[in-house]
């Protein structure tokens, strides 16, 4: 009896031995495995970008410029992130693209640099695992809040002139107390939509058209009526300001001026928007956590 229990004893022994490394490596290797978590990204954005507004009231697509930035993504869940992304892009426009005969006769054009800064979330319609074999592609949906500095100019003569200190519709005039400068901040509130694919463990790219709307209707340096040339004092020599001429512009190729006082000049009950859609590329970071036996 007492060799009976003392081969049992050894058997149980000599089995435990053998499976304990076995079962201790798996939940090591399995562990290790979870422990593995990307935290962030860092990217780039390239692209076109649009301007919608007193110049390009149909959304036309006449215009398109170029627009790019960097981005750093911090990823919360399969499902959900936040983006904080720094922007550079021309947005312009010209009433030479306008069909409508006011529009086109009105002869206005401007161009403009953005610079911006936006927090986003992103909300993922599928799963979203980088370096997972199922789980590599997702649509997804993009809104935040920004802040952009931009600053209107035209050409003349060949000559660029900055159009916000000629005050083309009569701001700073004693004759228009009620027009100020307007500033050249102001808000967004991007709204859109993207897609985005895991090529491995490490690299993301994507394909987004995130709609910007504004708090400002100056973009363009087009916003309510005409002050009228009388409202701009002329030259020493009697010969018309550049902010006079700038103002209306109707009469370049010949024709009678149409810039009456008061006559609308755009409209101010809407605000203007520009759009970027752009390609991104991006680096994954991740974090190894010591994993808890």
């Amino acid at each position: 009896m007492k060799k009976c229990y003392v081969w049992l004893s050894f058997f149980a022994l000599t089995t435990g031995i053998w499976l304990w490394p076995g079962t201790t490596a798996a939940q090591i290797s399995l562990r290790s495995y979870q422990a593995l978590a990307y935290t962030s990204e860092l990217g780039v954005a390239a692209g076109g970008a649009e301007y919608f507004g007193d110049l390009n009231t149909h959304y036309g697509w006449h215009a398109v410029k170029a627009s790019g930035g960097i981005f750093y993504r911090k990823l919360f869940s399969p499902y959900v992130a936040a983006r904080l992304e720094a922007e550079l892009a021309q947005l312009g426009y010209s009433d030479v693209y306008n069909k409508n005969e006011f529009q086109h006769r009105r002869n206005l054009s401007f161009n403009t640099m953005i610079w911006e800064i936006t927090l986003m979330g992103e909300f993922n319609f599928f799963r979203f695992v980088p370096g997972s074999e199922y789980h590599r592609f997702t649509p997804y949906l993009a809104f935040g809040v920004g802040f952009f500095h931009f600053n209107p100019y035209a050409y003349y003569q060949g000559q660029k002139y900055y159009l916000q200190p000629l005050g083309t519709e009569g701001q700073g005039s004693f004759l228009y107390p009620d027009r100020k400068p307007y500033a050249l901040q102001a808000l967004c509130f991007p709204v859109g939509a993207g897609i985005k694919y895991n090529l491995g463990r490490n690299l993301d790219i994507g394909l987004e058209a995130i709609h910007r709307f504004t708090t400002s209707d100056y973009l363009d340096d087009v916003s309510t009526t005409y002050v009228g040339i009388t409202a701009f004092p002329p030259k020493p020599n009697g010969q018309p300001s550049v902010a006079a001429i700038l103002q209306d512009r109707s009469n370049w190729n010949g024709q009678p001026a149409i810039g009456t006082p008061g006559r609308q000049r755009g409209n101010s009950l809407t605000k203007d928007q520009y759009i970027f859609v752009q390609l991104t590329f991006s680096v994954l970071f991740s974090n190894y956590r010591c994993p808890t036996l």
